[in-house]
C-alpha cells in the first residue's frame, strides 16, 4: 500500500509513520523541513497548499491527515482540511485524525460541552468540530475522520483497541483513553481494510 502521511513529524503522525512501515507500506512523509527529520521517508510539502496536496497524493492508495495547528491557529485546521479535499488526487483515500470533543458524552450531550471538559482543550475542540464539519459537507472524496478518546498522549503499543462511532468510548476504569500507539494500529488497519467510508468513528479501549 502507497500511503502519504502529512503531518508525519507530529507525535500522532510519526506514530503512523512507524506503524505503516513496520507493515512494510510505501510512506511518504510530509513535514515543512525534511532535514529536521532524518530518522524518517521526509518529503517537503504544506497540507495548506491543495497545489502540494495533490502532487504528494497522485499515485498514492492513502492519504492521513495528522496535522495539528498551533496554539492559537486553531482556526486553521478547517482551512488545511478543505485544502486538502480540494488538493486530493482522485481515488486516493482520505483518514483524518480528529478529535474527541464533537463525540457523545456517556450522560448525552456532546463531549465538549460535559462540565469536566478542560477549558484549556476548548480552542483546539471548536476547532476539531468546524474541521469534522468540512469532512461531513464533502461527497465526494472517500474519506474517514478518526476521533481518539479524550485522553490521546504517547504511551505503549499494547495492540488492543475498541471501535465505535459517535459515542465517546470509556473503559471500566472510568477513562476514555487511547495511547497514540495503539491510534495508529487501528488507523492503519482501517487503511488495509476499508469499514469506514465518509462517515466519523472513534477508538479507545
Amino acid at each position: 500500500m502507497r500511503m502519504t502521511v502529512f503531518g508525519a513529524g507530529g507525535n500522532a503522525g510519526r506514530r503512523v509513520v512507524t506503524e505503516a512501515l513496520s507493515r512494510d507500506h510505501d510512506v511518504t512523509a510530509v513535514v515543512r523541513d525534511p532535514a529536521g527529520y532524518p530518522d524518517l521517508p521526509a518529503v517537503a510539502g504544506d497540507a495548506a497548499n491543495p497545489d502540494d496536496v495533490a502532487r504528494l497524493t497522485e499515485g498514492q492508495d492513502v492519504a492521513v491527515l495528522a496535522t495539528r495547528p498551533a496554539v492559537g491557529s486553531e482556526q486553521d485546521a478547517a482551512i488545511v482540511m478543505k485544502a486538502v479535499l480540494a488538493g486530493i488526487a482522485p481515488g486516493v483515500r482520505l483518514l483524518v485524525i480528529g478529535g474527541s470533543g464533537s463525540l457523545v458524552a456517556p450522560g448525552g450531550g456532546l463531549v465538549i460541552d460535559s462540565p469536566e471538559f478542560p477549558p484549556s482543550w476548548l480552542p483546539i475542540a471548536r476547532a476539531s468540530g468546524e474541521q469534522f464539519g468540512v469532512c461531513r459537507a464533502e461527497t465526494t472524496v472517500d474519506w474517514a475522520y478518526i476521533s481518539p478518546a479524550n485522553e490521546f498522549e504517547p504511551g505503549t503499543r499494547t495492540g488492543r483497541y475498541r471501535l465505535g462511532r459517535d459515542d465517546l468510548l470509556v473503559g471500566a476504569d472510568g477513562r476514555s483513553a487511547i495511547s497514540m500507539e495503539d491510534f495508529a494500529i487501528a488507523l492503519v488497519d482501517e487503511a488495509e481494510r476499508p469499514r469506514h467510508r465518509q462517515t466519523r468513528f472513534t477508538v479507545g479501549y
